[in-house]
């Protein structure tokens, strides 16, 4: 009798089963005799929870850049629900589904949650700027305004110029606002950089609870972040890849250990 399969061999089978919704394949970037991106292939499964993680200067911000359309490689090609979109504008990758967060906060200061949502969200139905003439003329916009105000625990704040929002909640609305865009690939580029300790239970639990259906691509050096959302790990050095794999293989790895996790907490805190 064959020995029945492992938890792990078969998470591993269901994940390697599963529709690959964004890739790339032999990426290279270079910045004149400056190797950035070094041959990096990747791919990110339907309902990922994916972590791209190393150290500073590893790459990784322009890795996001160039799975997004920034930059263009100089080898290499990108593939987004099957079809090649190396060359395609940010915009355009957008309107196919792909849309990233930054590190640093790109809000309409002047603008209310409620403002900037209804504004994203009435763009994404084709309405454009038709949402200044009654902001809830248009239930369907409203609705869904309410779902992610809800979702995002932004509700309190609804009415608020942004710029004086706290920066978690501003983080918040970010997040939001990309989620309005109904993208299939939702990449999140340092979502609790610069956020008080404070703030950041709250954020910590709205991306734990992002929808199950959107494939998720998330950078980040907050390893409690990273150990507790993601379910699959790439490590980046020196613009290559290490490694990849599960996060407790990760947190084990010696070699991940050494250039970037550390010898002594990772073990400790996620082995």
């Amino acid at each position: 009798m064959s020995a029945m399969p492992s938890k792990r061999d078969v998470n591993a089978g269901a994940n390697t089963q599963a529709e690959v919704v964004l890739s790339c394949e032999n990426l290279v970037m270079r910045f004149g005799g400056i190797t950035a991106t070094n041959n990096v292939s990747l791919q990110l499964h339907q309902g990922a929870r994916h972590a791209l993680i190393g150290p500073n200067g590893a790459g990784k911000t322009t890795l996001i850049n160039l799975l997004t359309g920034v930059l263009q490689p100089t080898a290499g090609s990108i593939h987004l629900q099957g079809q090649d979109i190396t060359h395609l504008a940010p915009h355009q990758r957008v309107r196919r589904g792909m849309v990233r967060t930054f590190q640093i906060n790109q809000l309409f200061d002047s603008l209310s949650p409620l403002e900037t949502l209804a504004l994203v969200v009435s763009q994404q139905k084709g309405l454009g700027s038709r949402m200044w003439n009654a902001l809830g003329a248009s239930k369907n916009i409203a609705q869904r305004c309410e779902q992610l105000l809800e979702q995002f625990r932004l509700t309190e704040v609804m009415h608020q110029p942004t710029r004086v929002l706290a920066y978690g909640k501003r983080r918040l609305l970010e997040i939001a606002i990309a989620l309005a865009c109904e993208p299939s690939v939702l990449l999140l580029d340092e979502p609790v950089a610069g956020v008080p300790a404070g703030e950041r239970e709250e954020l910590l639990q709205t991306v734990a609870a992002l929808p199950a259906d959107v494939s998720v691509l998330l950078i980040e050096h907050d390893m409690d972040l990273v150990f507790s959302f993601a379910k699959r790990m790439t490590v980046l050095v020196n613009g290559t890849v290490l490694t990849e794999g599960e996060p407790q293989a990760i947190a084990n790895d010696p070699q991940v250990k050494a250039v970037y996790l550390g010898t002594t907490e990772i073990g400790a805190a996620h082995g």
